[in-house]
């Protein structure tokens, strides 16, 4: 078959065989047993990892992998400065009540139900300051 017009005809290039010196004896190497030694491995992936390093590894897959209620998940990041101090402000409100506030609410109760007063039973409203808590109210645990 006749080259295409416009293509140039390859040559073909002579390969020069090597000289080989019959005193060095090419012999593959055999890793079986008994034989030589494998060549080294990376096991840098199987090192026993320190557990803080594990402990952190899996906390990253972890969140990664997790979906969680958005309620909780604004606990993850903090405040600039300036919006953690009108937080403080706001929660001073509903602080829970000490022990002498109380003792005088209840004593004021106690008081309206001797003179035979309606009485409210409301207590007042206190922040929920524990984890365990906030979940619960939110339902997620």
């Amino acid at each position: 078959m006749a080259p295409k017009k416009g293509v140039k005809a390859v040559a073909t290039k002579k390969k020069t065989e090597k000289v080989v010196n019959p005193l060095f004896e090419k012999r593959p190497k055999q890793f079986g047993i008994g034989g030589a030694l494998p060549p080294k491995k990376d096991v840098h992936r199987f090192v026993r990892w320190p557990q803080v390093v594990r402990i952190q590894r899996k906390r990253r897959i972890l969140k990664q992998r997790l979906k969680v209620p958005p309620a909780l998940n604004q606990f993850t990041k903090t405040l600039d400065k300036n919006l953690a101090t009108t937080l403080f402000k706001m929660l001073l409100k509903y602080r829970p009540e000490d022990k002498a506030a109380k003792r005088e609410r209840l004593q004021k109760r106690a008081q309206a139900e001797s003179e035979g007063k309606t009485v409210e039973a409301k207590k007042p409203h206190m922040d929920q300051s524990a984890l365990e808590m906030l979940t619960g109210c939110y339902g997620f645990l």
